[in-house]
């Protein structure tokens, strides 16, 4: 499996990126786009005998376009910086829960698990699944399975609203998770580690510690 030579396109690609370099480097795109594809492969192969509802998935279905599809007239650049998997029961853009693979160099290569960027319909399942179940909401994020590949826990930092939601008391205790507009869990890897030996086990392991968490959410969404 060529992960370092994922990691040096995507170097060579970040200091060139441009329609231009790229097709005249379409051949190791290719080349680092099928050696993710492995990886991809490999993650789900090794996680479905202990997630059965990701049986079925193809790198293919899970894996997200380089090419950028929301640029803005400030970004001048075409393509992102990583390549990508959403590992959801029906593809990447199923509307649910999931797990989440990137490679970047620097130090930027993650595994999250969560619902990242819900409609505003799927944050109002997710705050009123927080508010009505609580206890079990706080039991999930503070499992010592989940931390232990997740150590800082639900993301805090994501955007979030100033004020409660409508509905919600300012003096709600869970207001600080209620006002968050992402849900999930990260964990980032240095260059070192994707080239570790044991990084597909730890992506593996990652994703079966975060399966209680992800349940949790599907739960709000597919109620």
């Amino acid at each position: 499996m060529e992960i370092a030579f994922v990691l040096d396109f995507l170097r060579r690609l970040a200091a060139n990126n441009n329609t231009a370099w790229m097709q005249d480097h379409r051949a190791d795109y290719l080349r680092a786009r099928d050696a993710f594809a492995g990886l991809v492969a490999e993650v789900l192969h090794r996680a479905t005998p202990a997630l059965p509802e990701l049986a079925g998935l193809t790198p293919t279905q899970t894996m997200f376009r380089l090419h950028k599809n929301d640029r803005s007239q400030r970004d001048p650049e075409p393509y992102k910086r990583r390549l990508g998997a959403g590992l959801v029961p029906g593809g990447r853009h199923a509307l649910r829960a999931g797990y989440f693979v990137a490679l970047m160099p620097g130090g930027g290569s993650w595994l999250r698990a969560g619902r990242f960027s819900p409609t505003p319909a799927e944050l109002a399942a997710i705050r009123q699944e927080i508010h009505y179940d609580s206890t079990g909401f706080h039991r999930i994020i503070a499992d010592k399975d989940l931390l232990q590949h997740f150590p800082t826990g639900l993301d805090r930092s994501v955007e979030q609203l100033s004020r409660p939601p409508r509905g919600y008391a300012a003096d709600d205790p869970d207001l600080p998770y209620l006002k968050l507009k992402s849900f999930g869990v990260v964990r980032l890897f240095s260059d070192e580690e994707v080239g570790a030996p044991d990084f597909l086990d730890r992506l593996v392991a990652g994703i079966v510690a975060a399966r209680p968490w992800v349940e949790y959410l599907n739960q709000a969404l597919l109620a």
